[in-house]
């Protein structure tokens, strides 16, 4: 069971950059796997990178070469930095776990807002 708080989000032009930051609150923060998912408008919510507690990163081809997941362990803190971003980047930004089926997450906080537009 983890409990976060999504901050950071904001509205930014078209190869603009942004970071969002995840406050965090686990038992086992430094071995649970952190995620960062988004969900546009009319869209399905969609994983979009992961970092498990010894650093080792993944990303969502879309994202891959422009955003940089990271943890601060010791600050219980998950952060993604947005760089080039682009219109279809707009959506909500969650912070959450990853488990092996990340679709079964039934608790999400509030989520941060990103808008690219010109």
């Amino acid at each position: 069971q983890v409990q976060v708080v999504e901050s950071g989000g904001g509205l930014v032009q078209p190869g603009g950059s942004l970071r969002l930051s995840c406050a965090a609150s686990a038992t086992y923060f430094n071995i649970t796997t952190m995620a960062w998912y988004r969900q546009a408008p009319g869209k399905q919510r969609e994983l979009v990178a992961a970092v498990t507690g010894l650093g080792t990163t993944d990303y969502a081809d879309s994202v891959k070469g422009r955003f940089t997941i990271s943890r601060d362990n010791a600050k219980n803190m998950v952060y993604l930095l947005l760089n080039d971003l682009k219109p279809e980047d707009t959506a909500v930004y969650y912070c959450n776990f990853k488990p092996t089926d990340w679709t079964r997450i039934s608790r999400w906080g509030q989520g941060t807002q990103v808008a690219v537009s010109s």
